[in-house]
């Protein structure tokens, strides 16, 4: 009973603060976080849709590999997506004013921190930290790693769309959140 209601917890505390991260402190300068929430603030950037949702609808396939794959994580997966998509989207119009550096390391770190927390207790967004999370448990590569390898590239498609300083800042937040992930999700 009290792991699933630390699943539970876990679930509900990471995706506020995914809310609150992306939109306090990344969408103030359109800065980017790595995984299907960098592709789908792309999106909302210039097309002015709904970041929350594009993630989740991003994230199907992925949810449907786990329903193969690993039952436990795809229950999880499922319900933080949708909880992750609603904070998003309900959080949407906070937003803190301060300078872009500070910004780039807050958002990374209230991030990071947030995803890592799911990851430990086997739940996550559905997006590419599910699939981070499935690499690592095949291959010896740290999750960190893995995580800033594909929000590097995420974050590099960006340029066109954003500029330089948004990818070097966006690229500082994806240091950060894979840092702080790796941290809560192996030591903690």
């Amino acid at each position: 009973m009290s792991e699933i209601f630390s699943r539970i917890a876990a679930m509900i505390v990471g995706s506020f603060l995914l809310g609150v991260g992306v939109n306090g402190f990344l969408v103030p300068h359109y800065l980017l976080d790595g995984g299907f929430i960098g592709i789908a603030l792309l999106i909302q950037y210039y097309f002015q849709f709904p970041a929350g949702l594009c993630s989740a609808l991003l994230s199907v396939p992925l949810i449907i590999y786990a329903w193969k794959k690993d039952r436990k994580q795809f229950h999880g997966s499922f319900y933080g997506m949708i909880l992750t998509a609603v904070f998003i989207d309900v959080l949407a119009p906070y937003q803190f004013i301060l300078p872009i550096g500070l910004s780039a390391i807050l958002g990374g770190a209230i991030c990071g921190i947030a995803v890592g927390l799911m990851l430990r207790y086997e739940t996550s967004t559905a997006g590419t930290d599910l699939l981070a999370y499935f690499i690592s448990k095949i291959t010896p590569i740290n999750i960190g790693i893995l995580f800033v390898i594909i929000d590097g590239l995420i974050v590099l498609s960006g340029y066109q769309v954003l500029g330089l300083e948004s990818v070097l800042f966006s690229t500082i937040t994806i240091l950060v959140a894979g840092s702080l992930a790796s941290i809560c999700y192996e030591r903690f």
